[in-house]
């Protein structure tokens, strides 16, 4: 099973490369998403832990 998570790692790169190339702007668009979501998130935590501070 070792070798199994290498062959998915490297399929899921040439899926994301394949997906930049062949369609930019909704590449785009889902890293813009992925990083807002995780600003949220953090930002989110950060909010918690000045909640539980005070």
């Amino acid at each position: 099973m070792k070798w199994l998570k290498p062959i998915v790692i490297g399929l899921v790169g040439v899926f994301a490369l394949f997906y930049m190339v062949s369609r930019p702007e909704d590449a785009a668009n889902a890293v813009q998403g992925a990083m807002a979501a995780v600003f949220s998130g953090a930002e989110a935590v950060g909010r918690f832990f000045t909640s539980l501070a005070t």
